[in-house]
């Protein structure tokens, strides 16, 4: 269902749960826009058209809201810059004005510009999650996703709230790689190619990957299980990704859901929808295809591998989805510049 028209690339959605009822619209040119009562303000909430230079997969690719923002403002982003590096950053709420800089938390250098990842969201531990590609071109040239002394390829995990010595955050105690002279200690999980959006429901943490040649995934975890390996690049889905070559399984998780480039070529994450509205939609993942436009859903409980199910063919250029404070679920079209609702009629 149409929510809004007029967006620029959007490539994400989300809610400052600060009780407003506002959604925001993360657009790829380096703007944030606000949704309010089913009408999109005229001016942009956030502007960092100064600071990133969009195009293929690059730009404004994140945003999160710390939980406490109602309370402390703080919101937190993440781009590509005018170098097309990737940068992580903290803004504060000024008032009824935009958003002023607060700091810069990371930097990533990208060897290459696709691949970028750009996900942000808190866990249920209060922890930042990024998630990163595995710096791009194809095959992941340079085995970034399996090697733990870079930050790409992987799902990161810092805290926000703690900082001291020269540094803007920490890391939580519980990283699985901290303390180890030879892995970056912000790393929570590694094997990944390009996390395109990934969501926590409860207990679980939900990961989109997207593949190369053959197959795209969906995978899920206990959220507070680190130091997981997702496989690539040995693995695309639950395949061999050179089979003449071999791979190794053992020691890695195999996706809970994958389809094929038949279908699509390239995953969206989605999100567990736990809204009123649709009840038929209910403890559903919901996820789609950027090119062919699919939705898919698998239930959030149940065996660790199983096919998705096809709920629709929307027509649409599937960049993104997030959920209002109800839990309602939306989707972005990244072509056509609009904000939509997904329903269950």
């Amino acid at each position: 269902m149409p929510v809004v028209d007029g967006l620029e690339a959007p490539l994400g959605v989300t809610h400052a749960d600060d009780g407003s009822g506002r959604l925001f619209v993360v657009e790829q040119g380096g703007t944030v826009r606000i949704v309010r009562d089913g009408r999109l303000e005229p001016d942009p909430w956030l502007d960092l058209r100064e600071k990133t230079a969009p195009g293929g997969e690059q730009g404004l690719l994140g945003l999160a809201f710390h939980p406490d923002y109602a309370r402390n403002g703080r919101l937190f982003v993440d781009y590509t810059d005018l170098e097309g590096d990737t940068v992580v950053a903290e803004y504060r709420r000024a008032g009824s004005a935009a958003p002023v800089f607060e700091r810069v938390l990371l930097t990533i250098d990208q060897p290459f510009p696709n691949h970028n990842g750009g996900g942000l969201a808190f866990g249920p531990d209060g922890f930042l999650y990024i998630a990163t590609g595995d710096g791009g071109s194809g095959g992941d040239p340079e085995d970034n996703a399996q090697a733990l002394d870079t930050l790409l390829g992987k799902l990161l995990r810092i805290d926000v709230d703690a900082g001291g010595s020269g540094s803007s955050y920490e890391i939580p105690s519980d990283n699985p790689f901290s303390g180890r002279a030879d892995a970056r200690p912000e790393i929570w999980a590694y094997g990944l190619r390009n996390p395109w959006r990934f969501s926590f429901d409860g207990d679980k943490l939900w990961i989109a990957d997207v593949g190369q040649s053959d197959l795209e995934e969906i995978d899920r975890a206990p959220a507070r299980r680190g130091g997981i390996n997702y496989g690539w690049d040995d693995m695309e889905g639950t395949a061999c990704y050179e089979p003449a070559v071999g791979c190794r399984r053992e020691g890695r998780r195999l996706p809970l859901a994958e389809y094929s480039h038949v279908e699509g070529c390239s995953v969206t994450g989605g999100y567990v929808y736990r809204g009123r509205r649709y009840p038929d939609l209910n403890g559903a993942y919901v996820f789609g295809d950027y090119c062919s436009g699919t939705l898919w859903a698998v239930a959030a409980e149940g065996p660790p591998q199983r096919s998705p199910v096809e709920l629709l063919q929307t027509g649409h250029l599937v960049s993104s989805f997030g959920v209002d404070e109800e839990g309602e679920l939306y989707l972005t079209d990244i072509s056509a510049g609009r904000l939509l609702q997904v329903t269950a009629k």
